[in-house]
């Protein structure tokens, strides 16, 4: 990666569930100007699909607004995975981008499971909804024939902002080697899907993460009010992101717990060849383009959900609420967001609830949350320090948990998600490593029996 002396770096930053467009500092990496939406999901036309129009006002109007001050001179872009758009030979939107978690027809489910290639071949577990892009791709052609008539291009979806930002439409390995089905991650290239949906010759040129694409059409860039050209790179899915910091900086073995609304585990310098397509852990690919085990479970939209629930808390009582909790067996089993994670077909239990308080149903939350991430830092194998960024690294009570069921050190990098400074850095920036805090494991009293009886109620 070559090193640039780029001032400041604009990155747009779409998540499942917010947006934000952010100015980072080149050679510090903060974040000096960020603004967010809602990332909304639309149920007019012909399935849910994202409100992309919207989307662009909102980054076209913070880009505007950050031309005056701060400034930057570079833009990347980084979007949540699991999605695809679908262009006409203008360049358009040929059909709106499908929500993945738009539920098909079961006849459709089925006959897309006959299509899919072995897990052998893609290291992509067989998800729900449309968490697979192909699934999305086969659904589209198959359902609506007319409207994918009219499609001259596919690109995977960070590059669909590039495309719309420099007129260079392209595909990027991480996106596509995202759960999709439609890359073989051993031998570098797409899987036998491509060819089976026919779809080989719709699919734009893949380019690395790291290209510059081209710089800013001139007529985006006078509505934006940039005094001069400003270069666009290729961009990269989210979680491959807020790994890309830690590939740069530390010598494996080690994981990255990237929170978000997902929790992705990366296991780098783990064992792929015994991943269980049936736990949802799978290969995703980095920005390099190597294959790196992995594991997840919707865990900050697991966290949102029994959160309203529990209501207001007084973290002051946490500390007493998980000896509490642990000396009653208290439980939340998985799993509160359905059709994903190393529980499949299991449904959100309480056990022992009864008489329960607001701490101690957040206590035993954050029990369930670190229980959950230990058994997919389990499944993919992965040794070393644990590296978790995002908001679970602001959690104090996971993070302690964390530690102590591992038994080995946790290291949180507090802040905002490090999927913006991940994307940064494909610009070739070279900040300053940020602060980390590093959590020791320590002996909770109850904890191992309570873990065993976690897994007991389990099975």
């Amino acid at each position: 990666m070559t090193v640039r002396e780029f001032r400041r770096v604009a990155v747009f930053d779409i998540g499942k569930t917010n947006a934000k467009v952010v100015v980072l500092d080149g050679e510090t990496g903060d974040e000096i100007a960020v603004v967010k939406t809602p990332n909304v999901v639309l149920g007019d036309g012909i399935y849910p699909h994202y409100n992309v129009e919207g989307l662009w006002s909102f980054a076209l109007d913070a880009l505007r607004s950050f031309a005056q001050a701060p400034g930057f001179d570079a833009i990347s872009v980084t979007t949540h995975g699991a999605s695809a758009a679908l262009l006409d030979a203008a360049g358009n939107l040929a059909m709106p981008v499908l929500d993945y978690e738009h539920e098909y027809p079961e006849t459709t489910r089925a006959a897309y499971a006959r299509l899919r290639p072995a897990f052998e071949e893609t290291y992509s577990p067989l998800q729900a909804m449309g968490l697979n892009i192909g699934a999305q791709l086969h659904y589209q052609k198959t359902e609506f024939p007319d409207e994918f008539a009219k499609v001259a291009s596919i690109v995977t979806y960070p590059q669909y902002w590039t495309a719309r930002l420099t007129g260079v439409a392209s595909n990027e390995v991480t996106s596509l080697g995202c759960h999709t089905d439609l890359w073989n991650p051993r031998h570098n290239r797409y899987s036998l899907l491509v060819d089976t949906l026919g779809i080989r010759e719709l699919m734009a040129p893949i380019r690395s993460a790291f290209d510059a694409l081209g710089m800013v059409l001139p007529e985006i860039a006078q509505v934006i009010g940039l005094g001069s050209q400003v270069p666009v790179y290729c961009g990269i899915h989210d979680s491959n992101a807020s790994l890309l910091p830690h590939l740069v900086d530390r010598t494996a073995p080690f994981a990255v717990v990237s929170t978000g609304t997902w929790v992705v585990n990366f296991g780098v310098g783990g064992d792929f060849d015994h991943l269980d397509p049936r736990r949802d852990t799978l290969a995703n690919v980095d920005a390099y383009g190597r294959a790196v085990p992995s594991s997840r479970f919707m865990g900050g939209r697991e966290f949102e959900m029994v959160l309203r629930e529990i209501g207001n808390i007084d973290q002051a009582k946490i500390g007493p609420a998980i000896e509490r909790v642990i000396t009653r067996g208290v439980m939340l089993l998985p799993n509160v967001a359905p059709g994903s994670g190393p529980f499949p077909g299991k449904s959100a239990l309480w056990i022992n609830e009864e008489g329960a308080n607001a701490e101690d149903r957040y206590a035993a939350l954050c029990l369930y949350l670190a229980l959950m991430n230990q058994v997919c830092l389990d499944l993919v194998i992965a040794t070393g320090p644990i590296i978790v960024e995002g908001p679970f690294a602001l959690n104090d009570t996971y993070l302690t948990l964390l530690a102590a069921l591992t038994e080995r050190s946790v290291i949180a990098l507090p802040g905002s998600t490090g999927t913006s400074q991940g994307a940064a850095l494909l610009t070739g920036i070279k900040p300053q490593p940020g602060a980390e805090r590093r959590v020791v494991p320590s002996t909770i009293h109850g904890l191992k029996a309570y873990r065993q009886a976690w897994h007991a109620a389990l099975a």
